[in-house]
């Protein structure tokens, strides 16, 4: 009786995993060939710079590497890999987000006075936070939808893995739930 493929894949990344946890380099050799288009790809939907695009690829493998003993269902691992590879990615936006802001902040603006400035920072601050906060495709919703440079809903579809015809109905759910959030100054429950 031959093995369904999905119950195959479970067991030999189960496998590999264990192997990989014992040092084993063709198991990480084999790992990193299976998922390396995924991480790749999911890397790539957030359009970043190479640099920053590989070094999310990389904190990626990392993050497998610190938590390899960690992941409850090899079967899944390629989820855990797309979800892990998005949070890195969401992180080094981030962390840019922060070095301009840095940047645009030593520069005076002499039509807004310094209130306005520091309010203006709250508040963009305060969505960040707020978006931080979603569930993983929420957040990849608003960040390509709302990005400086907005992709076609059919990219974002694609990317997102949500049908076109349901992207208009998402990002409306997704904008009512940043908005309430803010107006109530709560991050929780989002």
């Amino acid at each position: 009786m031959t093995m369904p493929s999905s119950a195959a894949a479970t067991t030999d990344n189960d496998e590999l995993l264990r192997s990989a946890a014992s040092g084993d380099e063709r198991a990480w050799t084999e790992i990193v060939g299976r998922y390396r288009g995924l991480v790749s790809a999911v890397v790539r939907s957030y359009r970043l710079q190479d640099a920053d695009a590989h070094d999310a690829e990389q904190r990626t493998w990392l993050r497998l590497v610190e938590h390899r003993n960690a992941v409850r269902e090899p079967e899944r691992l390629g989820g855990w890999l797309a979800t892990t590879a998005s949070r890195e990615c969401l992180r080094i936006m981030r962390e840019s987000r922060a070095v301009v802001t840095d940047e645009l902040d030593a520069m005076p603006d002499a039509d807004r006075t310094v209130e306005e400035q520091v309010v203006d920072a709250d508040t963009v601050s305060r969505l960040w936070t707020i978006v931080a906060a979603l569930p993983p495709r929420g957040r990849a919703i608003m960040m390509e939808l709302f990005a400086e440079e907005p992709r076609p809903y059919a990219e974002v579809a694609q990317s997102t893995g949500i049908p076109i015809g349901s992207l208009g109905p998402s990002r409306a759910r997704l904008i009512n739930r940043v908005r309430r959030s803010f107006d109530t100054g709560a991050v929780v429950g989002v």
